[in-house]
């Protein structure tokens, strides 16, 4: 979940990395450093907590130069401290190496490496990673590209585990040596210049053009040109691919957070969530990207849905969806657990695998678990170049643009909308009458809109915030696929906020969560005019009878929630599937303002990061 920056070229490197280094700060900032190459010498710079911090140790000592490589971390062997931040180096010390990712044999690395005499100073995995790749190129006869790249080949022959790396050596003036398994890292190409990153929104604002390495690969960077190998030694074809984003687009423009910016886009992202997918003409959705004929579709019967965090609770509502319009039993589960669990599969189970970044490393390891034994894998995620993309048996883009807040939003219901399309196109195939199809799509058009007025309610929700901001608890209820709602609500009140909340099925309040009912802990009810009404308006009754304190989703035009409820926030009236779209959004804007008015880091929560490309 680090973030890495390299840079080689004729400019001075500092600037890109430290721009570079904040862009890609929402991986993790626990701790930074840069390693620049000056003068015959490697000069290093560290520094514990976020990017300022280490801005400010290098304003204090200054360094400059045409090669480096820098690193922000999310610390996972070791704890947050200078010793530990990255760069690390060698037992010569003139080997510099940045890395993302988890060495899962590292202690068995460490323990024969100070068998043979070396010395350590951090507790991470990295650094023996780096005395690795250093250990190897001392043992060379000559002191080259060729010798480094070997070197790291050597190393990584040894390592068990996930790396997105970049490495300089004193000893060889011109290059920057990078690979990558299991952790994202691409190449940007410039004019006489050459950058590599964990994400393309670190350096998108100097280059478009970029090369995503695959897993396995090694890269030689050097100003005028690069070659890419494999860890056994073979060649390596690339794609040079067009990104399709500005650096504008990972700006917040003139909101304070990206958090609030991502929120806000939510009209446009669902707008092209839906974009050029829904078809009058056969009143159903077109998802090309399945790779799926009408009779490959035709013969699922059962879907299994498997994410992460937000991910999951959006596969959770998506089950609501597809089942309600489609009549396909799905089942949804956890991608930590998917691969250890000896789970049932019939022959015609299809399998989707949902994540934003595309790279989160348990939903990696899902998809790849489910083509092992051989069944259908798509993806539905963010970055059309990202590993899940490439490895997928097909799947479905969110298009929904860069996400950089830590806690999702706009990936959120896109990933939503794409579930209710899937819903339109595999019901239009069963049971769907045309007519049907026509009525779900007039309503699938109207739904930026609908989005766009419930972001009206800002101003509302921000009141509401301040009232309840102390508040030591918050409990979240919902039914049916309001209940996947009530979680990802909870999970964005605990994410930015650090404030104890749980999502339940409002129905369950009487099987125990009613001992939680106080005068100080709030219950959010997602409440809208559906077929459960009326029993949602029984379980506040049961919280108000104990004194709690009830904020209400609802729709509007309903007057009952106010004769009952504290405060009410009501949301446009649309069909069922497509509720649960609408309702999160309140709770994302009431997690957000109740940390505000805390004076919490929005964007960068504590002991967090935006993508988990470690186990």
């Amino acid at each position: 979940m680090c973030g890495i920056v390299a840079y080689i070229g004729h400019s001075n490197a500092l600037p890109v990395l430290m721009d570079g280094l904040r862009r890609l700060e929402y991986r993790g900032y626990d701790s930074a450093g840069v390693a620049i190459f000056d003068g015959g010498q490697i000069h290093l710079r560290k520094s514990v907590g976020r990017i300022a911090n280490l801005a400010e140790e290098i304003e204090r000592n200054p360094v400059s130069g045409s090669i480096g490589i820098s690193h922000t971390r999310w610390a996972t062997h070791g704890a947050v401290t200078r010793e530990n931040a990255h760069p690390h180096t060698d037992k010569s010390g003139r080997l510099h190496l940045v890395h993302n990712g988890v060495i899962e044999n590292y202690q068995i690395l460490r323990d024969q490496l100070i068998e043979r005499g070396h010395v350590f100073h951090s507790q991470t995995d990295t650094e023996v990673l780096a005395h690795l790749v250093g250990e190897a190129f001392d043992r060379a006869t000559s002191r080259n590209v060729a010798s480094l790249v070997e070197a790291l080949r050597q190393a990584l022959r040894q390592v068990v585990g996930t790396y997105g790396i970049s490495v300089v050596h004193a000893d060889v003036a011109d290059v920057i040596i990078g690979a990558r398994r299991g952790s994202p890292l691409v190449l940007g190409i410039g004019k006489n210049e050459h950058f590599l990153a964990s994400d393309v929104s670190a350096i998108v604002a100097y280059t478009r053009d970029v090369v995503y390495l695959n897993d396995y690969e090694i890269i030689a960077l050097q100003a005028e040109g690069f070659e890419i190998t494999t860890v056994s030694g073979n060649g390596a074809d690339y794609q040079v691919s067009k990104v399709e984003y500005s650096a504008d687009s990972v700006d917040k423009g003139h909101y304070p957070h990206y958090m609030l910016k991502e929120i806000h886009e939510q009209p446009n992202s669902v707008r092209d969530a839906l974009r050029g997918r829904l078809c009058l003409e056969e009143a159903t959705a077109k998802l090309g990207g399945l790779n799926m004929s009408n009779a490959d579709l035709r013969s699922v019967d059962r879907i299994v849905l498997v994410g992460c965090g937000t991910a999951f609770h959006a596969a959770l509502a998506g089950e609501y969806l597809i089942e309600s319009l489609a009549h396909i039993p799905v089942e949804c589960e956890f991608a930590s657990e998917f691969r250890y669990r000896n789970i049932p599969l019939d022959r015609d189970t299809l399998v989707f695998v949902v994540s934003q970044s595309g790279e989160t490393a348990d939903t990696l390891a899902a998809l790849r678990e489910s083509q092992r034994k051989g069944h259908r894998t798509l993806g539905i995620c963010n970055n059309v170049a990202s590993t899940i993309a490439r490895e997928s048996d097909g799947g479905v883009y969110m298009h929904a643009g860069p996400e950089i807040g830590v806690a999702a939003t706009k990936s959120f219901t896109s990933q939503l909308t794409i579930f209710a399309l899937l819903g339109l196109l595999l019901g239009r195939i069963r049971h769907l009458s045309h007519g049907e199809g026509l009525e779900i799509i007039a309503s699938m058009e109207k739904l930026p809109d609908l989005v766009a007025r419930t972001l009206l309610l800002d101003a509302q929700i921000a009141a509401i915030a301040k009232k309840y901001a102390h508040s030591k608890s918050f409990l979240f209820m919902g039914r049916q696929a309001q209940f996947p709602i009530a979680l990802e609500g909870a999970l964005k009140l605990k994410e930015i906020s650090y404030i104890s909340s749980s999502g339940y099925p409002s129905a369950e309040l009487k099987h125990g969560v009613i001992a939680l009912i106080t005068e100080e802990a709030p219950s959010i009810f997602i409440a809208p005019r559906d077929a459960v009404f009326e029993k949602n308006i029984s379980n506040i009754e049961e919280v108000k009878a104990r004194k709690g304190p009830v904020i209400a989703i609802g729709t509007e035009g309903d007057t009952a929630l106010a004769k009952i409820c504290d405060d009410v926030i009501l949301i446009p009236d649309c069909p069922h599937y497509l509720t649960p779209i609408l309702s999160v959004i309140p709770l994302q804007l009431l997690s957000y303002h109740i940390a505000v008015e805390l004076g919490c880091d929005v964007d960068k929560p504590r002991n967090l990061a935006k993508s988990v490309t470690v186990e």
